[in-house]
């Protein structure tokens, strides 16, 4: 188990239900509820965020603009780092087109985001 201190902050605007009930899934049915979460999103006709967190990020805020996503995000480092956790940063996340016809997701740091910005 992990220790509760690390856990993940909600994206805002996720009603407080619902993330209650998703803390107290088990990771099979965390999967189960991103793989459904993706399929409403398409039967709404909405594409999927180009948004694939690493393991120590703790995404804040997500908000899509015309070309590109505008994520606020935290980190956390080592095992034992006083500071952590480190932000929260601004990144402007947008999808590249590569040869070949695929897309390639591209972070762009922004800059560090003040209290009065969040």
């Amino acid at each position: 188990m992990t220790d509760a201190a690390e856990r993940p902050t909600p994206p805002e605007g996720l009603p407080p239900k619902l993330v209650t009930e998703l803390r107290e899934c088990a990771p099979a049915e965390l999967r189960k509820a991103i793989v459904h979460a993706q399929e409403l999103l398409h039967f709404h006709g909405e594409a999927e965020l180009p948004i694939d967190p690493e393991d120590n990020d703790d995404i804040l805020r997500v908000a899509e603009h015309d070309g590109y996503t505008e994520v606020v995000k935290q980190f956390r480092c080592a095992d034992g780092c006083d500071d952590c956790p480190h932000g929260p940063y601004l990144y402007h996340v947008t999808e590249e087109p590569r040869p070949g016809g695929t897309t390639k997701v591209h972070w762009s740091f922004m800059g560090t985001v003040h209290e009065q910005e969040e």
